[in-house]
């Protein structure tokens, strides 16, 4: 029986998932641990057939499945890339995933000189928040959206550059990103702590928790659909968003903030490097269940 995820009701306890990565493929499938749904990174998938797809419909079999991408570079004045697109829409229509994401930002671009040809920067790139590139993020989704024939989730990106010609301040940004493209957000708040981190390593005076509770004020909770939890390393001259380690106690922190601001929101634990045990991943889903129930949960003590 295909997994779907569980109507809203009262005084619902946030829907809590893990990243499935390829060391737990195997004792995920054998445990079928309690999770609400588990998340996989799309581009891993997109060959069809062979074992990576033939693991991916066994887990679909057992929990509900987002799909979150890094690669359609949504922010890109090329465009999107076709054949990404394809792929992708056949994943879709194959695994009917209960969420499908990507990122707020751009990867790929076209040499001045060649044009037609589009190179990639195999990294996630941060987009100037102007009206300019809103209008080219808006075409890009609402392409997606149109093929895929479902709305998509656009993740706020952790930024290791600043652009100088921003117009709006990011939460605007994204708010006009789902007025005029129908598009949710996916709100990763691991991502806005680092952010706020690297802004106070740059000079900022702005208590870093302070800034993101600002930030996540500011955005429309109507557009929320997943929050992403995960951890970070602090190198002293910098911040790195690594998904290496527990989730801290100030991103917890914001995470009862924004389950208080959003609502029950399914919540994904993210852990991609240094990957632990299985049930290390487990714990942290538990403790953000604890969080929920503590926020959401008037019953809770």
């Amino acid at each position: 029986m295909i997994a779907t995820e569980p109507r809203p009701q009262t005084h619902e306890v946030a829907r809590v998932g893990i990243g499935w990565r390829h060391p737990h493929h195997a004792e995920l499938l054998q445990r079928q641990p309690a999770l609400d749904f588990i998340e996989v990174h799309s581009e891993n998938f997109f060959a069809p057939g062979g074992a990576a797809r033939a693991v991916l419909r066994q887990g679909r079999e057992h929990y509900a499945v987002s799909l979150h991408g890094v690669g359609l570079s949504l922010g890109s004045a090329a465009g999107i890339d076709a054949a990404h697109l394809d792929q992708l829409a056949a994943l879709v229509a194959e695994i009917e995933p209960v969420r499908v994401s990507d990122h707020a930002c751009f990867a790929r671009g076209s040499l001045s000189s060649q044009p037609e040809h589009a190179v990639h920067a195999a990294d996630l790139l941060p987009t100037p928040f102007t009206r300019e590139a809103l209008d080219a993020m808006c075409a890009n989704v609402q392409r997606v959206q149109d093929r895929l024939r479902r709305p998509i989730a656009v993740e706020n990106l952790s930024a290791y550059v600043r652009w100088q010609v921003n117009e709006l301040g990011e939460p605007e940004f994204l708010n006009h990103l789902v007025r005029r493209t129908g598009c949710h957000l996916l709100v990763d708040l691991n991502n806005i702590f680092v952010n706020a981190l690297n802004d106070r390593l740059l000079g900022s005076l702005q208590d870093p928790l302070d800034a993101c509770l600002g930030w996540l004020d500011a955005i429309e909770p109507g557009a929320v659909v997943e929050l992403h939890l995960a951890g970070h390393v602090d190198c002293g001259d910098i911040v790195i968003d690594d998904h290496g380690s527990r989730v801290v106690p100030a991103v917890w922190s914001l995470y009862r903030h924004a389950l208080s601001r959003f609502g029950a929101v399914p919540t994904l634990i993210e852990w991609d490097t240094d990957v632990p045990d299985l049930q290390v991943l487990l714990d942290e889903a538990a403790t953000a269940r604890a969080h929920a129930g503590q926020t959401l949960d008037p019953a809770v003590a």
